[in-house]
């Protein structure tokens, strides 16, 4: 286990009903003036916008809704919110939704406190520990944006989709109603179960050694995940599994299962430029992507492997051949994405990428690790390549 550091200051508001505690949670904290962040006709439609608007009112904090994020959120949509705040005084920025619209609100919140062009930040080109405070209502259990460090955004130039990581950016609470994910559609449910598994996954998969503690944390996650997913695509409205993947979301990628190790996150990257060119559903894309990069590296440590395909996904491990074992593992892991709806490759994704399309996601993909990207294993442009050639 190598040092680390762990923070987490998020307050989680978990449970029925948390959404109407909005207000006084808000309030607790001396804020004024609030702008709602969110995406789509969900939030009008099943009345959690009206709830959360009187749950303010009943504070008297005046609020602005800014609404239109869209999955991969944009930058050009960042910008008009920064200029909305500034504009009307606002000094807490509410997120509703899934990733994409907390995401957004921490670009966002970045822009409001800082004098340097957003895209700098994104590409990598500045840096802060500065933002202003957020905080987020979860309705769709995935990408776990809610308790960490991480936004993700699109920058329409190019169609990069980069992020930016800091503790900072961390929401001063979080409020997790379960019951807001019942009538999200089957796919966007198993996508984000995906994100979840991908989360975690990409934290497990490492070479640091003597991280048995972490790795059965790691695990007892991921089967969870696997077996929720399962049991809510037959109940959507099962309380009990929608309540540990949503839990599961946030545990997943708070930086918890990444203690103590050297983290990957290779096929997030390779992933992304798919969601950049072909703006497809983030856990999705994970999905058609991660079968071939395992095959691809699996070698590399075959031993962690074998470890995965028999603690998370009860494969029998064949100690006389580890190797069985560990693809035995990929299988199980194609097969329950294929039991909740997911893709195993781009032509089930629904995409079929050029030559020249993969070469430009590639070179794309590497330029943001400075050539290279990947600590499992070091993959360069050529890397890239065979991954998404075997992905098709």
């Amino acid at each position: 286990m190598i040092n680390f550091e762990f923070y987490n200051p998020t307050k989680v508001i978990f449970g029925k009903d948390t959404e109407s505690q909005v207000g006084k949670e808000i309030n607790s904290r001396g804020y004024k003036k609030v702008l709602i962040h969110f995406g789509g006709t969900y939030l009008y439609e099943t009345g959690v916008l009206d709830r959360v608007h009187k749950s303010l009112e009943e504070y008297n904090i005046q609020y602005i809704d800014l609404g239109g994020v869209v999955p991969n959120p944009h930058m050009s949509l960042v910008k008009e919110g920064v200029q909305l705040c500034k504009k009307e005084g606002v000094d807490f920025i509410l997120a509703i939704g899934g990733g994409s619209p907390i995401d957004s609100a921490k670009a966002i919140a970045y822009g409001l406190v800082n004098d340097f062009d957003l895209v700098d930040l994104y590409m990598g080109r500045v840096t802060t520990d500065k933002i202003a405070p957020i905080g987020c209502i979860s309705t769709i259990a995935a990408t776990g944006s809610e308790t960490s460090n991480s936004s993700v955004i699109t920058i329409e130039e190019g169609m990069l989709k980069r992020s930016y990581n800091h503790d900072c950016s961390r929401p001063r609470f979080a409020i997790m109603n379960p019951e807001l994910t019942y009538t999200l559609p089957a796919y966007q449910t198993s996508s984000g179960a995906a994100d979840i598994m991908m989360h975690t996954m990409e934290r497990y998969f490492t070479n640091t050694e003597h991280v048995e503690l972490i790795d059965r944390m790691a695990q007892g996650l991921l089967v969870s995940v696997r077996e929720a997913a399962l049991k809510v695509v037959k109940e959507p409205t099962n309380y009990d599994a929608r309540a540990d993947l949503m839990w599961a979301g946030s545990l997943s990628h708070n930086g918890l299962t990444g203690t103590g190790r050297v983290s990957d996150f290779a096929s997030h990257k390779i992933e992304h430029e798919l969601g950049g060119m072909f703006d497809v559903a983030h856990g999705a894309g994970l999905c058609a992507i991660w079968g071939s990069w395992a095959r691809y590296v699996y070698k590399t440590n075959v031993a962690r492997f074998a470890q995965f395909a028999n603690k998370v996904f009860d494969v029998p491990m064949n100690l006389y051949n580890l190797e069985e074992t560990a693809l035995k593992g990929i299988e199980a892991w194609e097969d329950w994405c294929h039991k909740i709806g997911m893709p195993t490759s781009m032509t089930e994704l629904g995409i079929n990428p050029t030559a020249a399309q993969i070469e430009e996601m590639a070179e794309k993909c590497v330029a943001t690790g400075d050539g290279h990207i990947g600590f499992f294993r070091t993959l360069y442009k050529e890397d890239v390549i065979r991954i998404y050639n075997m992905a098709q």
